[in-house]
This record gives C-alpha cells, structure tokens and sequence, in this order.
C-alpha cells in the first residue's frame, strides 16, 4: 500500500510540473519579442452611399456576385498578433463613383483599429479591389394595409384606424419587386381597454396572401406608426361648484339642474375616470327665498362628444328655510388697544344683520354676538374715530352677517377730560342698512 501510494504521488508531481513548465513556455512565447505573420479571415466589407447617391443614379447593389468579406494577413509580436479577430479591420468600400450597372471592380481602403494600429502591419490581402454586382433599380408604390389581432373589452368600441402611411415606396430587382402586391402591419389590440399606438414591422405579401422574405427589398419606411382610438360611451353626472359660506350652506337650499345628466362618448383613457360635469361656480350668498334660475353651457371634456344633443343645463335654486333679523349688542371687544390711553365708546350699542335657517337665527340674540375692532394702528393716536369692526358670532349655529360696521371711539391720555363730539358729528347707525354707519369721521 505504501508503494501505491508512493507512486500516485510521483504522478501527480509529474502532472504539475508539466503544467507549470507549459504555463512558462506559453508566458515566455506570447511576451518575447518574436515575431509572427497571422491570417485574418472573413473581415467584412462596409458599402457606403447605397441608399443615397447610388440609388439617386437608378442603381443599386446585388448581393449576389459582390465581395462582401475578405482576408487579411498581418504581422506583429505574437501576443499582439493573438488578440486581433476580424472586428479589427475595418474595409470601406465607396460607391459614389459606380455610374453603371454590372460586374465592376472597385477600390476599397482598409484600416486597422486604433488599438492595434501602431503594433501590427499589413502584409497580405486576399482582394485587391472589390468586385460588386449593380444593378438597374426598379421601384413601385405599394399599398399598406393593417391586420387587426383581437377586440376590443365590451362596453367599448373602436374609432378609426390611423396609420402614419398608407403606402410606401419600394424598390430592388424587378423580377422580385413585380412579385409585391401590397404591404401589411399586425396590430394585436387584445382585449383593449384604451387607445394603442405602436410603430410595427411592414411585411410584403404577393396577390395570393403569401408572404415574401425583405430580402432584397428596400424602402425607406420600414416601420408604420398605428393608432387606433377605442372609445366608451358613459353618462356623467352635471354639478355645480357651490361656493357656500356661514349662513349659506348648500344643505339648506334646493337646487336642481336640468338635465342632470348627458351621454358622452370619447377615448376610453380620457372617461375612465370621469364620472361628472362641473357647469361652472356658483355664489350660495346670493341665493333667496325665492327660486331663480340660471343656464350654463355643457362643455364635454377634449374630444369626446355629446351625444345628447343638449348643450346646455338650467339651475333652479331657492332657500326657502332662509331669515334675516337685526339684534342689538353692546358687546365690544378691542385688539392690540395703546398702552396707557383710556378708550372710550361712543356707539356703546350696535344692531348686526344676521341670516341663516329659522332654527338658527332665532335661536340668536345680543349676547352672542361681539364686534371686534383692531387698534394695531393707532397706538400714537388721539381723538375720535371710526373703526372697522369684525362679528363674532358664538351662537353655535350657522349664522351669517350683512354689512359693514364700525365702531365710534374716543382715545384719549389719562387725565384728559373727555370732549365728546357734536351731536351731528357723531355717527349713527343705520339699522336698515344693515349697520352701516350715516355721518362724517370726526
């Protein structure tokens, strides 16, 4: 056994050091300074002005009986030499000055890529010029035509197709060009929910439906843009943007439009998610008693039309439940007053204008209402004024106010004997006009 094992031993030795020996061999081969010739095979040869000054002359290029690859030998160190593969030629042959069709033999330019550039050379080609094969051109104007793949979801319904061409030029050999009887796209729509567009592949097909390899087939338009609209048809609700404020809830009014509602059919993306109408806005403040009306045009959303035939909606809105009372209060508040002047009030009691439903206004009274007046700006004044005024209303109701109100005061020093001012200088207020004071600012 120990034999044996002895023996595997040498074998393994053996093995590796005749792997390390070959890994010295290869390193010091590929990194000397030797150098070798290598053939390239199959570098491929680049055509230019094809599509362009070619095929201005009538003219194009067969694939057939023209050079399309070549070889090349070059020569360099070897390491160098050994990492090039025919990616690192490049062969450009120009066809600007072909005028002619037939078998015709060009000169072409040949370059290494830049990485190898300066390390190899070129010794041997298999070519010394290209041979192509040109040939008149034959064009026709085929139609395009589009297959449809599937339906559209129910409930929705397909507008009509678009189609960026509806036919394309083509052109080659004649033989293969006189076979093309019209140009087709697929457009698979599935179970379609919402418009598609999709640009997709043109395929040619003979008189007989069978199709035809592109081989040998040019144009310019090699892909057509589709669309195809699928619309819903939807009925959406008509709706007022109410406007409301305290006193003038939308609770508290009737209101009905006329229609209420209108078909619409459009792009099933656009109506997916609408489910109303909004006419346009509407001031609550301004609503009576008595019902007024007020007309409004329907506008549909962008492309979508309506099927109704109305175009517009009449509102009819009252708010029948709807008081209007004046209460006295002697509640009077004063904001930012001057440090170290006395106030002194000369409409120790003003009649607010309130509104709102009968429950709530007649619930009010003077206790629950205050006037609030700011004296942010007086804080160096002296004498009498008039000062606008806020209402506070703590009733817990919802109670809305008319009018403008003021307060009169007196801001004097302390000490100061009060002047008060003549009779007829003194602001009164005027309950009927829903406490706006008569009379000049003293």
């Amino acid at each position: 056994m120990e034999n044996k094992s002895v023996g595997i031993r040498k074998v393994l030795y053996l093995l590796l050091a005749f792997c390390v020996a070959a890994m010295i061999w290869f390193f010091v081969d590929m990194t000397n300074d030797k150098v070798v010739e290598r053939e390239i095979t199959d570098v491929s040869i680049i055509y230019t002005d094809e599509d362009t000054v070619l095929a201005d002359r009538g003219l194009m290029l067969l694939e057939e009986g023209t050079d399309v690859v070549m070889d090349v030998t070059v020569k360099g160190k070897r390491w160098d030499v050994s990492r090039m593969d025919s990616s690192s030629i490049r062969v450009i042959v120009e066809l600007k000055n072909v005028t002619s069709p037939g078998d015709q033999r060009v000169p072409y330019q040949l370059s290494v890529v830049s990485s190898f550039d300066d390390l190899v050379q070129v010794t041997k080609k298999s070519i010394s010029m290209a041979t192509v094969n040109i040939s008149e051109l034959y064009s026709k104007r085929v139609e395009v035509k589009c297959e449809l793949v599937g339906n559209v979801a129910e409930g929705y319904n397909a507008g009509q197709l678009q189609m960026s061409h509806s036919e394309i030029e083509i052109w080659g050999q004649q033989e293969l060009i006189d076979q093309v009887a019209y140009a087709k796209v697929k457009l698979d729509i599935g179970s379609a929910t919402g418009s598609i567009s999709e640009t997709l592949a043109v395929q040619y097909y003979t008189a007989e439906g069978e199709a035809l390899d592109s081989a040998g087939i040019r144009t310019t338009v090699e892909r057509i843009q589709v669309s195809l609209p699928v619309f819903v048809t939807k009925e959406l609700r008509l709706t007022m943007n109410y406007i409301d404020a305290p006193g003038a809830r939308r609770r508290n009014m009737r209101a009905e439009l006329d229609p209420e509602t209108i078909m619409v059919s459009g792009p099933a993306e656009v109506l997916r998610d609408q489910e109303t109408i909004v006419l346009g806005d509407f001031d609550l403040l301004s609503v009576g008693n008595t019902e007024s009306t007020h007309t409004y045009g329907i506008t549909v959303p962008d492309g979508c039309t309506n099927l109704s035939g109305v175009t517009r909606s009449t509102l009819t809105i009252s708010y029948p439940d709807k008081i209007t009372a004046r209460v006295v209060t002697d509640r009077i508040r004063f904001d930012n007053a001057p440090e170290g002047k006395n106030l002194d009030v000369q409409t120790p009691q003003i009649v607010v204008t309130v509104f709102g439903t009968d429950a709530d206004v007649s619930a009010i009274n003077g206790e629950n209402i205050t006037l609030v007046a700011d004296l942010s700006d007086y804080g160096s004044a002296l004498g009498s004024y008039a000062i606008p005024a806020e209402v506070e209303i703590d009733s817990g109701g919802d109670i809305g106010v008319t009018g403008e109100y003021e307060i009169q005061v007196t801001i004097r020093e302390p000490g100061d004997e009060l002047e008060l001012p003549e009779e007829d200088q003194i602001p009164a207020m005027n309950p009927e006009e829903g406490g706006e004071e008569e009379g000049e600012e003293p």
